[in-house]
């Protein structure tokens, strides 16, 4: 058996187990950073609830005074309605009302700011470790659940902040006040009424322990749906071309379908916890009716004393089927806790250890010191044993067939990854010893596929960079893109769309190569970066590099041999190990892959 269905199953039984589950109380900490906003909430509502209670007092009062002609209940109170009893009960049950308003409203107000800074950072604190994470961590997940997480499950945990705990307060609040109210009134009825609400225990047992694992699913069913609905909305171009979009809408129904089978089933269980409510309210009330006339014809309480018990023990009812709820909005949070916090509890394993230095200047050499690398959950290993040194100022290009490892020497440089054996050096230093921002700081780095984000084409230029207009246009110059970018109607203000999908693929080359040369790097990291481009502006392009490089020392991988062929040496890999090594005249002449490949795509330019 797997780990991970090991450990849905553990869940599964701990989920049978639990009430109320263990990652929703994580939230309190995060409340904590806003206690006096959550004193205020607890302090308005407890008013909020005396108020609500006060009237129904008034009432009875009011009853035995209509009915006997005398005036009863506190001192403070007869002298204050004496004069005219009938206009007295009637303000002072307004009044009530009013203070009830404005508490409620306070209290209220409270509960839903302190939500929504929680809300927000949770956010932040998952949104913090996701950017922490190494790249291999979303090597296998998918954008769509993550997205999922960020949004509808740390929204579900507000609403447990604003709703659920205004909920719990008015409970036990209203609860307590009208259980010591009613008691001073009349203990048989307490017993009478407070009897059959103790079946209310087991329901709530029933209800907690079969719905929670339901509710989980749910949510894990929904970040599916994104994911897939990202999936499809991105891929949009591919779907239609290839006449897939019956197989995508059986992928939505699938995963929908599935969400359907969990909401229904959660809402099965619910449905039959919340009659069971009603039905635990039906005998109490059925019973304290019944009960109250005898007291009543015995003289052991007054009709008013009634009629106050009666309005208050109906008022207690609001908080069960509140109750009812607050389990309903507490299980769907323990859902949404156990995948927020899953996320606020990642540690990243490519971190700054703790005597990394800052770099001191720029990088002036790298050196491969026997590397073997293999991706996580791969058996066969993309590096064997990779050696290699380049100076400051020198061009390294990096040849070889797809899979042979080039693109993963890249992403070593960057420390995406780290090498399973082996040392990278940078200025003769472990490159670990380093702070990752300060690495960083001297790359710049150009992917095979250009990431373009939404906004405009400056935007992308000057991304995470203050800069000014005429180093934004020098970067544009020498990345080729001047032209283009001149010839938009809107210039820089021109709108590249999701992931620049209104640009041409060349286009989007120029653009992220002006965003990495807007850095002015020591070290430029080009991956198949001109691969998109046509053969006239890669040789401009290339020109312009050469021109302004000075000190800058450049590592590109290509495969297009043209990209390289100008490099100060060149490695020729075959599945992770370099076969040969040397400048384009010395491999030509050495009659290998290089040359071979030369002559093949010589020959296709021929043709």
């Amino acid at each position: 058996m797997k780990d991970e269905d090991i450990s849905s199953k553990g869940e599964e039984i701990e989920d049978q187990k639990q009430l109320f589950g263990k990652k929703i109380w994580r939230i309190i900490p995060y409340v904590k950073n806003y206690w006096r906003r959550a004193f205020l909430g607890i302090g308005t509502n407890a008013f909020a609830r005396a108020f609500d209670l006060i009237p129904f007092v008034a009432m009875g009062l009011a009853v035995d005074y209509y009915q006997s002609g005398t005036l009863t209940g506190p001192n403070f109170l007869i002298d204050l309605i004496s004069s005219n009893p009938e206009l007295g009960y009637g303000l002072l049950i307004f009044s009530c009302f009013t203070m009830l308003a404005i508490f409620q409203g306070i209290s209220d107000y409270s509960w839903q700011s302190l939500g929504y800074k929680v809300q927000h950072d949770l956010r932040m604190d998952a949104t913090k470790n996701l950017v922490k994470m190494e790249v291999s961590y979303y090597d296998l997940r998918q954008t769509g659940a993550l997205m999922s997480i960020l949004s509808s499950d740390v929204n579900q945990l507000e609403d447990v902040i604003s709703d659920s705990s205004t909920s719990i307060i008015r409970l036990i609040i209203t609860t307590f006040t009208a259980f010591v109210i009613l008691f001073l009134m009349s203990w048989k009825l307490v017993a009478v009424l407070f009897g059959p609400l103790l079946l209310i225990f087991p329901l709530v047992w029933w209800f907690s322990t079969r719905v929670q694992r339901k509710y989980r699913k749910q949510r894990e069913s929904t970040g599916d749906i994104n994911s897939i609905l990202e999936n499809l909305i991105s891929g949009i171009s591919v779907v239609q071309a290839y006449n897939a979009q019956s197989y995508e809408l059986d992928r939505v129904s699938f995963e929908s379908e599935t969400y359907r089978n969990q909401a229904i089933g959660a809402s099965a269980v619910r449905n039959r916890f919340i009659p069971g409510l009603y039905a635990v309210a039906g005998i109490a009330f059925g019973t304290l009716v019944t009960a109250g006339g005898y007291l009543v014809a015995g003289d052991e309480i007054t009709v008013g004393n009634f009629v106050t018990f009666l309005l208050i023990s109906t008022r207690m009812t609001f908080p069960l089927f509140i109750f009812g709820v607050l389990l309903n909005q507490l299980q769907r949070g323990e859902a949404a806790a156990r995948r927020v916090f899953a996320i606020t509890d990642l540690e990243a394993t490519i971190f700054d250890i703790p005597e990394a230095v800052e770099l001191d200047g720029g990088i002036d050499s790298i050196e491969f010191k026997d590397v073997h690398f293999k991706y996580p959950e791969t058996e066969t290993a993309v590096l064997n044993g990779i050696s290699f040194n380049v100076k400051c100022g020198d061009f390294l290009g990096i040849m070889g067939h797809t899979g042979a490892g080039k693109s993963t020497i890249l992403k070593l440089l960057l420390r995406f990854y780290e090498p399973n054996k082996g040392e990278i050096l940078i200025n003769g230093t472990n490159i670990q010893n380093f702070t990752l921002e300060s690495i960083r700081n001297q790359l710049g780095f150009v992917s095979q596929d250009p990431f373009l984000f939404y906004g405009t084409i400056k935007d992308n230029v000057v991304y995470a960079r203050e800069s000014t207009v005429e180093e934004v246009n020098h970067a544009l110059d020498l990345a080729g893109a001047t032209e283009f970018v001149n010839s938009q109607e809107q210039g820089l203000d021109t709108k590249v769309g999701g992931r620049g999908v209104k640009l041409s693929g060349g286009q989007k080359a120029r653009i992220s190569l002006a965003r990495a040369l807007l850095k002015n790097p020591s070290l430029l990291i080009l991956d198949e970066a001109s691969s998109a481009l046509d053969a006239e502006t890669e040789k401009r392009i290339q020109q312009n590099l050469l021109d302004s490089g000075g000190e800058r020392t450049t590592v590109a991988v290509a495969h297009r041999l043209s990209t390289i062929r100008n490099a100060n040496e060149i490695l020729s890999m075959v599945d992770g190990v370099v076969v040969e090594r040397g400048t384009h005249d010395e491999l030509i002449i050495s009659n290998g892959v290089y040359q071979s490949q030369w002559q093949i795509q010589i020959g296709e330019l021929e043709n």
